[in-house]
């Protein structure tokens, strides 16, 4: 585990490079904002370009109009055939003519067109007729005649004029031009603000959360790469602060797991040097147990039990520190003489009364060789825990007992011991942490938790108080194919 961790801190990391220009969050915030405002004064362009051929056209009909009042009062007829031109060329039109309690008169002409295109009431113009002239004049203009009529000013009396429309689509078009630059400004200037207040808002703080993550990636137990949140109410200072107890809980996480390395390198150190003195140890309790002194006779079985104890207590650190346990090799397992087996660890010179209360035949999905080791971890916590409180616990019994409920198996084993003192419940399948006496690991009840969850079960403690302690492993049958479904109600049938 030590081998594999330190490999891990090793190895190089990989390069990061800056995100590029063209595909950061700062640009691409920019094309849209242009985007959206252009697409925003899409939505006036077109009425705005109507409001200013209708201003084009009143600006023509009024002009005719106060023309059109010198000459009523006067005679037109002795205006020069000049004058006439030099008047229309003024104006842009071909003829004028007035309207008076339905009378018509052709006031100046030129060159009579001999058809007019388009007629366009000034007095009736609205918004959608005023867009479909926009549309008409741009796509189809510039060689048609016009016949712009209606009143000007308060005048009772209906002007009419007669004119090509090149010059109002040159005009339209220049306008429209003006106002698509305009546009364009705008949206570029709207754009920069926008840009520069979500940079400073979100983007600016987004860069430092990613760098936080790379920075704290790098180097992960270096407390200065922690970021400091910023006094925000709104979503990015909660990300901020998220990370950032993240970021500590990780590093916590990471100590535990080097300490953890580092216990598993030195016991391992002391398990090899501990071989060797065990051998000689054993070699010495193997001359005392043929002394035939009474004395040395009974000392030297606690002797041997505190060597095995010792090595016990190795082996288990050994075993928690080392890869991942396998997969569970699933299959039907009698239960009842797997049970049975465990009467030995409990030990029949321990006092403790062991009883296999398992339904004989009773089966049970499981790894027959994992499922022992978390009987044996139970059973031996258990018989640990009353020989230890020998003095004050009257009857000291072990059950292990089990039920099924459909394809729902539950395995119990009770105790009449002392129960689980608080600090062990609080920190109950916790190595290290969880241990029940003094001086324990909790390694046993972790490493069962660990396979009993490979099973897809539940280790839990149900109970635990004076004279009663109960562990239950709830484990379900695994789904049967569905050919073996059928061929069993097949042969059942």
């Amino acid at each position: 585990m030590t081998e594999n961790l330190q490999s891990g801190q090793d190895e190089p990391m990989p390069a990061r490079h800056a995100v590029p220009l063209a595909r950061g969050l700062s640009t691409k915030l920019l094309l849209l904002t242009v985007v959206f405002v252009l697409l925003a004064e899409t939505l006036i362009f077109l009425p705005s370009v109507a409001s200013y051929r209708v201003s084009w056209l009143r600006d023509r009909l009024a002009t005719a109009a106060a023309v059109s009042i010198v000459l009523v009062q006067g005679d037109p007829a002795d205006l020069s055939r000049e004058a006439q031109d030099d008047v229309l060329t003024a104006i842009g039109a071909r003829a004028i003519a007035v309207s008076d309690g339905g009378v018509s008169r052709l006031l100046v002409v030129a060159d009579m067109p001999p058809e007019v295109d388009t007629h366009i009431d000034m007095a009736n113009v609205g918004m959608f007729g005023e867009i479909a002239g926009v549309l008409d004049t741009l796509l189809n203009g510039g060689e048609r005649m016009l016949r712009v009529y209606g009143p000007a000013g308060d005048d009772a009396r209906e002007f009419e004029l007669i004119m090509p429309d090149n010059a109002l689509r040159a005009a339209m078009l220049t306008y429209a031009r003006n106002v698509a630059l305009l546009s364009l400004l705008i949206s570029v200037f709207a754009a920069m603000l926008v840009y520069a207040a979500m940079d400073r808002i979100m983007v600016r703080p987004m860069r430092r959360l990613a760098q936080s993550m790379l920075d704290f990636s790098a180097t992960p137990d270096d407390p200065a790469r922690v970021i400091t949140p910023a006094a925000r109410a709104d979503e990015i200072g909660f990300a901020e602060r998220e990370l950032s107890h993240m970021q500590e809980r990780l590093q916590k996480m990471l100590a535990e797991r080097r300490h953890l390395a580092d216990l598993g390198l030195a016991v391992s150190k002391i398990n090899h040097d501990m071989r060797n003195m065990l051998a000689s140890a054993q070699l010495i309790s193997d001359r005392l147990s043929m002394s035939k002194d009474p004395t040395v006779q009974s000392f030297a079985p606690r002797l041997l039990r505190a060597l095995d104890r010792a090595v016990s207590y190795s082996e288990g650190v050994l075993a928690y520190g080392r890869t991942q346990e396998p997969l569970p090799a699933r299959r039907l397992v009698n239960l009842h003489p797997l049970v049975e087996d465990l009467r030995d660890i409990a030990g029949a010179d321990s006092g403790v009364d062991f009883v296999n209360a398992v339904p004989s035949g009773f089966e049970i999905d499981a790894d027959p060789d994992q499922l022992f080791r978390v009987l044996t971890n139970l059973v031996r916590n258990a018989v640990q825990a009353m020989i230890a409180e020998a003095e004050r616990i009257n009857v000291q019994r072990l059950t292990v007992s089990a039920e099924r409920q459909g394809g729902v198996c539950r395995v119990m084993v009770s105790d009449t011991g002392p129960g689980l003192p608080p600090r062990a419940r609080e920190n109950l399948f916790s190595a290290f942490r969880g241990g029940a006496r003094q001086g324990g690991t909790g390694l046993g009840l972790a490493i069962a938790h660990e396979l009993v969850r490979a099973h897809g079960g539940v280790l839990e403690l149900v109970a635990s108080e004076s004279g009663h302690t109960t562990f239950a492993i709830t484990i379900t049958d695994r789904p049967l194919p569905f050919s073996r479904t059928v061929e069993g109600a097949r042969k059942r049938g």
